[in-house]
């Protein structure tokens, strides 16, 4: 079955940058798209970035886009996510995430904050 680990998360302070990971197993990682969620307190998990089997084709949310860049190693049936940036309203967990079925790991925790 999908087995998705994210890694990477912490606290930073405004202006810093994280790389998250997650790797992946249980499928055919090089042949789906891939994505990464986010969900803060008190709302929504929103759809952060997500890429295209091949990872020529991507997608980011309007709050992120020119800070954040996904990337994918299909060698490694890993996924990335580079954050550059950072904001307090970019704080919440982060979830790696098979897009067709929506199976997600169990999240890693981003901190913003001075």
């Amino acid at each position: 079955q999908v087995q998705l680990v994210e890694s990477g998360g912490g606290l930073v302070q405004p202006g810093e940058s994280l790389r998250l990971s997650c790797a992946a197993s249980g499928f055919t990682f090089r042949y789906d798209y891939m994505s990464w969620y986010r969900q803060a307190p008190g709302k929504e998990r929103e759809l952060v970035a997500r890429i295209a089997p091949a990872g020529g084709l991507v997608d980011y949310a309007d709050s992120v886009r020119g800070r954040f860049f996904i990337s994918r190693d299909n060698a490694k049936s890993s996924l990335y996510l580079q954050m550059n940036s950072l904001k307090p309203e970019d704080s919440g967990i982060y979830y790696c995430t098979h897009y067709g079925s929506g199976i997600s790991g169990q999240g890693t925790q981003v901190t913003v904050s001075s």
